[in-house]
């Protein structure tokens, strides 16, 4: 903490500097596609927080922010990347909350926002690639890389004594990445991966994939692909020819739409997602029911968080300005500072508008490490009585 004389000259400079605007943010996520169930809640928890923070008045001179939705498609990298070409130069969005699935996120990054200087938070792009790809500072994320999900899941598979396996994957950029970490991450352990087997969307019949993963066997079946589109296909292929009956679920299966899809027919397998049972996550359960959408929803909580971390980043930097507040993004997710809890997001500009430093905690428990992204929490999950089940957190 500063200071009340600093913290009384930094109101004053603020005051100076800030004058009151229209801040938009864009919101890019696959409101089509193959994740298209998961999306509308995270939209929502983002525009949650950009709500909150325009009721405050607090955020630079009383400006308010309005949310700029955009379709990434999930998988079409030109349609993602001319979207967000259009939220830069025609919308005149300061921030992106987005994209959500690994390739199109790249894709913008590397085609757009470095062009643009424009700072993205990414709730749900995992692809270990990421981590290293050129960003010139500018990308985040509030979801863990998947070289940490390969170790979780590693984990919950040895845990509950499955030491071979099958894997199959989507074919992009998510896909290859979590499969190749998990099988690093398993084989280290002393697991067996029989095969790690590409699929691809779209299709209507799966029986060759599953014909091919059947004959290297396992004793689970690994399915790192999207609820909405292939992933599904496989599992239904692989319970209709009794060729696998239990599988593991990464963080692009582990939603309502798959237990409506299959009840009772998945019981016995397992799972995990990014998640946290920190006393924010169940401050922004409460307030998302409220507000008549589910936060406990996969990636719903760090989409508030991402909107949030680039609020209080213009808050810092005194500029809505990306190029400016890029820089200040770490320094208000992390320690030291006042630990900021969801629904306090207006207490936390007057704190920065104070000269008083904040460690924004949020919905995820957020915490950015190395490149800027989340150090990584994950909800365990099994499958039992037709029903999604947490075991726990880790």
């Amino acid at each position: 903490m500063r200071k009340l004389l600093l913290a009384t000259t930094a109101v004053a400079l603020t005051a100076g500097i800030a004058s009151a605007e229209d801040i938009k943010i864009g919101v890019i996520l696959g409101f089509t596609g193959p994740i298209e169930s998961l999306t509308p809640p995270m939209a929502q928890g983002a525009e949650l927080a950009m709500a909150e923070v325009s009721d405050s008045g607090a955020l630079l001179g009383g400006s308010t922010v309005t949310s700029v939705r955009g379709d990434s498609t999930c998988i079409d990298s030109g349609a993602a990347t001319a979207v967000a070409e259009r939220q830069i130069t025609s919308d005149g969005v300061k921030g992106i909350m987005g994209a959500d699935c690994s390739g199109v996120t790249g894709a913008i990054l590397s085609n757009v926002a470095l062009a643009n200087g424009m700072v993205m938070i990414s709730p749900s792009a995992t692809s270990p690639g990421l981590s290293t790809a050129e960003d010139n500072g500018l990308f985040f994320r509030t979801a863990p890389s998947d070289a940490r999900q390969g170790v979780v899941m590693t984990e919950v598979l040895m845990e509950n004594g499955i030491q071979e396996v099958a894997v199959t994957y989507t074919n992009n950029d998510y896909g290859k990445g979590l499969a190749d970490s998990f099988q690093a991450a398993f084989e280290a352990a002393g697991g067996t991966v029989t095969i790690n087997a590409a699929h691809e969307d779209g299709k209507a019949d799966y029986s060759a994939e599953i014909g091919a993963l059947a004959a290297a066997g396992g004793e689970r079946l690994v399915v790192a692909g999207y609820v909405d589109q292939g992933g599904s296909g496989i599992v239904r292929a692989a319970l209709d020819s009794g060729a696998f009956d239990t599988f593991h679920f990464p963080d692009g299966m582990i939603s309502a739409t798959l237990v409506n899809n299959f009840g009772s027919e998945i019981d016995g397998s397992t799972g995990q997602v990014p998640g946290t049972n920190s006393a924010g996550a169940g401050l922004f359960a409460s307030m998302s029911s409220d507000a008549g959408f589910d936060g406990t929803a996969p990636f719903v909580a760090e989409s508030y968080d991402a909107a949030a971390l680039i609020m209080l980043a213009m808050q810092s930097a005194g500029s809505s300005d990306p190029t400016v507040y890029k820089d200040h993004v770490m320094d208000v997710a992390n320690a030291p500072g006042l630990k900021i809890a969801p629904g306090q997001l207006g207490l936390a500009l007057k704190a920065v508008a104070a000269g008083i430093d904040v460690d924004y905690d949020g919905a995820s428990a957020v915490e950015l490490i190395g490149p800027g992204e989340s150090a990584g929490n994950y909800r365990q999950v099994k499958f039992e009585g037709g029903a999604e089940v947490t075991v726990k957190y880790r």
